[in-house]
């Protein structure tokens, strides 16, 4: 794995986050940061503070260590590499302001700074955030690699920040240049959709996995979820918005049912619904933003419920999946059970019967495999 690499003038070591993912090819910065870097050294040099959007690793962080630096994020991953990364790089942590996702942009910097999300409407929520909290003329370098720049990304410029250019492509990214002009256009988030099949409305903030309607995998995961008395603390790991652990509690309703994910979006969408639809059962629910279950109290859950994601950022890869399942295995009483869905090409069957000595098929159609394993040793 490379860890080395030249952003302007220095030399930095960055890691990617979690440390112990198996996947080690995978790097901490792309093509996009270079380029980004160099270019704002080059036309941007005098700037003092600076907003940074989405930077997975800290890779800009640390480029721009010597500028007041805002660095908003919706991961909780990113935030511990930001920090990790610094530190492990000398640099000083203490003119870094961290800055999740639903919380308020700062009103006064000199050069805002983005990395461009694969999700549209997490743009459009973004891009409208900085219209708002920031006066005209504050200069907006993005950028993305050229596949993930759409005329939908220049679009979403145009009609929430003002005019915007692109320039030529270095390395396969490109750089998508604007200024603000307030033009203070909203951004249609969270929305609300009813839950198929029941009384329930599901609320989104823009950064969730399938925002506008329940996702296939778990509408199929609903034909297999509990429902019984016996497990007394369920974790919707990976949670989402939360409907897996809404419609387990609905089945469930003395359980006590944590939600974990790593998107702060997610999590607040998660206690969104629970909050919206079972008013009641708020206190016996738990909203917690991690990575995993890192640090999570060994043999204190019965049942772990997972659609693990097989990507991170912008690469392809199960190390969290595995991260997903240990832990889990960690977390769990004897005899409690993880219950996940996945698609049926990624074999998790296998490193299901590796890990816990026993998988048991619950459920398949063409795409999904519903699978259960259970802690016995």
């Amino acid at each position: 794995m490379t860890t080395q690499v030249q952003l302007g003038d220095n030399t930095y070591t960055l890691e990617r986050f979690p440390l112990d993912q198996k996947n080690r090819s995978l790097q901490a910065w792309d093509s996009a940061d270079e380029y980004l870097v160099t270019y704002v050294r080059e036309h941007h040099a005098q700037a003092n503070s600076i907003l940074i959007l989405n930077d997975s690793f800290g890779a800009l962080a640390c480029a721009f260590n010597q500028l007041t630096t805002y660095s908003v994020n919706d991961s909780y991953i990113s935030h511990q590499a930001t920090y990790y990364n610094l530190q492990a790089n000398g640099l000083e942590t203490s003119s870094l302001t961290q800055l999740n996702s639903l919380e308020a942009l700062p009103n006064k910097v000199d050069l805002v700074i983005l990395k461009v999300p694969r999700n549209l409407g997490y743009l459009q929520h973004q891009l409208a955030a900085i219209s708002a909290a920031l006066p005209k003329d504050v200069d907006i370098i993005a950028a993305g690699k050229t596949k993930d720049i759409h005329n939908s990304t220049i679009k979403a410029f145009s009609q929430f920040i003002g005019e915007t250019s692109t320039s030529l492509a270095v390395k396969k990214s490109r750089l998508i240049i604007s200024k603000t002009s307030q033009l203070n256009k909203q951004a249609a988030f969270p929305v609300s959709w009813p839950l198929e099949g029941c009384e329930f409305d599901i609320q989104n903030h823009a950064n969730v996995f399938s925002r506008d309607s329940l996702d296939i995998g778990a509408r199929f995961f609903f034909n297999y979820l509990p429902q019984t008395s016996k497990a007394r603390h369920i974790i919707d790991l990976g949670c989402g918005n939360g409907v897996v652990g809404l419609m387990t509690l609905k089945r469930c309703p003395k359980a006590h049912v944590t939600f974990v994910d790593e998107s702060y979006m997610a999590v607040e969408s998660a206690r969104l619904n629970i909050q919206s639809n079972l008013p009641e059962q708020l206190a016996n629910c738990e909203f917690i933003q991690n990575d995993c279950l890192t640090d999570f109290e060994p043999q204190s859950a019965d049942l772990v419920l997972c659609n693990p994601p097989f990507h991170q950022a912008q690469a392809v890869t199960d190390h969290i999946a595995w991260q997903m399942f240990k832990q889990a295995k960690q977390a769990l009483k004897q005899g409690g059970e993880l219950r996940i869905i996945g698609n049926r090409h990624l074999d998790y069957h296998e490193k299901l019967k590796r890990m816990f000595g026993n998988c048991k098929l619950l459920g398949s159609n063409k795409k999904f495999v519903v699978l259960s394993a259970k802690k016995t040793t």
